[in-house]
């Protein structure tokens, strides 16, 4: 066997075991969870044990103590506005980043990026008092306004080099036929992006789902809540149930996951979509 081609399986089996390692410390502790989940109603939980029967009753007590009804309602409206919303401003602003000079545009979009370096935590006091003054705190607005701003940085720089990805031929061809500059956008490169804004909704989606810290500070109606922050109260407050408080965190991830599962292919192809088109 020649040297590279040793080198070549060696490189393979390293790259398999780093997957392996890496997998197992994301399933290792979602089986746990939903193992110590189906454990008996207070029962002290240590390792990975095959509880016998499985008390799926735990999901059920979650359900009706913590209100997951009223707590899963209020982050689907939330991320259901938040989603398409800022989904599509993020791929208009990439589309006019990536593919238009206009005066400003670099200083514009250099300004833009710094809002990816600005923690939430910095504006969240000042962002309460501005919402409280437009009588907007303890709303659903008070987290899709903020969420679709601070998600906005992101989703601008991925659209645009997605853009910047696209050839510039087919936005050519299209202006000489007698195409607006609408119909480029709608309709020569919105087909074309949909596996990276596929991507960007879903992420979106996870972002917005999962936000606790807004949540727990711009509303104070419980209902309101996200299911996260829900499950923060929740915690607070049933801290000696283990498999009570597993049961209610796999409540709250489900959705996520579920999300995962079923557009995993669209993720993935949205993510490799730039490094393909070189």
């Amino acid at each position: 066997m020649s040297a590279s081609a040793m080198t070549t399986r060696t490189e393979r089996l390293t790259g398999t075991a780093v997957l392996w390692v890496f997998a197992a410390s994301v399933l290792v502790p979602f089986i746990a969870i939903t193992l110590a989940a189906l454990q008996p109603a207070g029962a002290p939980v240590a390792g990975l044990s095959w509880p016998s029967p499985m008390h799926f009753e735990n999901f059920r007590r979650a359900w009706t103590t913590a209100g997951f009804g009223a707590l899963l309602r209020s982050s689907a409206v939330i991320a259901l506005v938040v989603v398409p919303v800022g989904s599509l401003l993020a791929t208009m602003a990439g589309y006019a980043f990536g593919t238009m000079r206009f005066a400003g545009s670099k200083v514009l979009f250099s300004f833009l990026l710094i809002g990816l370096t600005l923690p939430p935590e910095a504006a969240v006091i000042p962002l309460y008092y501005d919402l409280r003054q437009f009588g907007l705190t303890n709303t659903y607005w008070a987290l899709i306004l903020p969420l679709t701003g601070l998600y906005m940085p992101f989703g601008a720089f991925w659209m645009r080099a997605h853009f910047l990805s696209v050839p510039k031929e087919l936005a050519e061809a299209a202006r000489v036929d007698g195409a607006s500059e609408w119909s480029v956008f709608w309709r020569i490169m919105i087909p074309t992006a949909r596996p990276a804004i596929t991507t960007l909704a879903m992420l979106f989606f996870v972002w917005s789902w999962n936000q606790f810290l807004l949540a727990l500070i711009l509303i104070q109606e419980p209902s309101r809540r996200t299911a996260p922050a829900g499950l923060g109260f929740f915690i607070d407050q049933n801290t000696r149930d283990t498999p009570m408080l597993c049961a209610a965190t796999l409540i709250v991830i489900a959705p996520v996951v579920a999300l995962y599962l079923i557009g995993q292919r669209h993720l993935i192809r949205g993510m490799t979509q730039g490094a393909v088109k070189g």
